[in-house]
């Protein structure tokens, strides 16, 4: 199968320009070996670089490009599948965009074009190929250091669990995870997700219920994580708690509920976020609509979680308004390596941003997820990168620290 891949990537300090040749006829020549071809642009800064061949060729060979050290910041771009070679005849060919004006490697790489039909540029790679030259995606390109550029080491030893002391303990628990402020070290809000009684998945607790008594369980189960949020001291941070969207539908008085529990617990309605899962089913809107009005008129928030995990995000986003969304961590995971997810990422910015809505990144895990992200305009993260949740306890953070640079050296050596 035929695979044309496409990505960019930023030089390192130590490259010089004058080698670049060398390396692009060594490339070509492995490349022919493989059944690779393709086109390399280079701005003085970056690389663009089309790669067509066998899939497992390609994918091979973007695995050691990815690994070498004269180029950072790799970034995929596209990647799709093709009936035919739009460059045939070479396994690499260098334009260097410093040389020659746009227009000029605009029709060499045109006149370089090997396809049964003629190149044109409504064909995507070459769209992808003519925004570089054009240096039209500049301002997305977000650089970010080095993963051991940061430490994250939490200062102190987790707090006990709290002990057996609600009867619900023997059917379900409640793991705490922080939302944070990274940079500012601030914790922005406690996120209570229901557990087995053993810190395990809720499908265990979940499957022993018919289909119509999920949605009270899943109700009923926040008197405990408001119950642990008071034992534990959550002071005034806030607390986000998971709903199925038709929970609010399918039990009546849901939100007078919580509302009785949030009090019986020495909390108040403005410290809740409810979050609502987007991939969760969603049917009689009136009555969903009217539960989202009740429930914000009481002053608790709304939040949007796994967003973009589902079908029905962007129509849930017009419904409700929510005060925040939680990005899936599905789409947040290497996003400093994927233009799809790049480019998904920074659309939910700034259509957040034009309704005021704030956005948080989810499931973190890699210090080059956060910085990227950070880059691009999240202030507000959850993930294992920060810190593991607990069940029946808050645990600390692990906030980033800048290593000093004879930190660094060390680390290199």
């Amino acid at each position: 199968m035929l695979l044309t891949l496409v990505y960019r990537s930023h030089v390192s300090e130590h490259v010089q320009s004058a080698s670049l040749a060398g390396l692009v006829t060594q490339a070509s020549f492995k490349n022919e070996l493989s059944g690779i071809t393709g086109i390399l642009l280079f701005d003085g800064t970056h690389f663009f670089q089309l790669l067509e061949g066998p899939e497992d060729a390609v994918d091979a060979l973007y695995y050691t490009i990815s690994q070498d050290r004269r180029h950072h910041n790799v970034v995929e771009l596209m990647r799709d599948y093709a009936h035919s070679r739009r460059f045939g005849n070479v396994g690499m060919e260098l334009f260097d965009l410093r040389s020659h004006h746009e227009d000029v490697v605009l029709q060499a790489v045109l006149d370089k074009g090997t396809s049964k039909y003629q190149l044109t540029y409504d064909d995507r790679a070459l769209q992808f190929l003519c925004t570089f030259v054009q240096a039209r995606e500049k301002e997305n390109y977000l650089e970010i250091l080095p993963a051991g550029t940061w430490s994250f080491l939490p200062e102190e030893q987790p707090e006990a669990e709290v002990e057996f002391i609600f009867p619900e303990m023997q059917d379900y628990s409640f793991a705490f995870q922080p939302i944070i402020d990274p940079l500012s070290r601030e914790i922005i809000s406690y996120e209570a997700t229901l557990r087995g009684p053993d810190g395990g998945s809720p499908m265990g607790y979940f499957s022993k219920l018919s289909r119509m008594t999920i949605y009270e369980a899943d109700l009923k189960s926040k008197k405990l994580a408001f119950a642990l949020a008071n034992q534990m001291g959550l002071n005034s941070k806030t607390l986000t708690v998971k709903l199925l969207p038709m929970t609010l539908v399918m039990v009546p008085g849901a939100v007078e509920f919580l509302i009785q529990e949030i009090t019986a617990n020495g909390l108040v309605p403005e410290q809740i976020v409810v979050a609502i899962t987007e991939n969760g089913v969603i049917t009689r809107e009136d009555k969903f609509n009217a539960a989202m009005k009740q429930l914000k008129a009481s002053g608790m928030r709304l939040a949007i979680d796994d967003f973009g995990a589902g079908s029905a995000g962007l129509l849930l986003l017009t419904q409700c308004q929510p005060d925040s969304i939680m990005i899936d961590r599905n789409i947040i995971c290497d996003v400093h390596t994927s233009g799809p997810k790049q480019a998904v990422v920074q659309a939910i910015i700034r259509f957040c941003s034009s309704l005021e809505i704030s956005v948080i990144a989810t499931g973190v895990e890699k210090p080059e997820e956060w910085m990227w992200l950070d880059a691009a305009g999240i202030c507000n993260f959850q993930g294992e990168l920060f810190t593991t949740p607990r069940v029946n306890a808050l645990p600390l953070v692990a906030w980033p620290e800048i290593l000093q640079e004879d930190q660094l050296l060390n680390q290199n050596f």
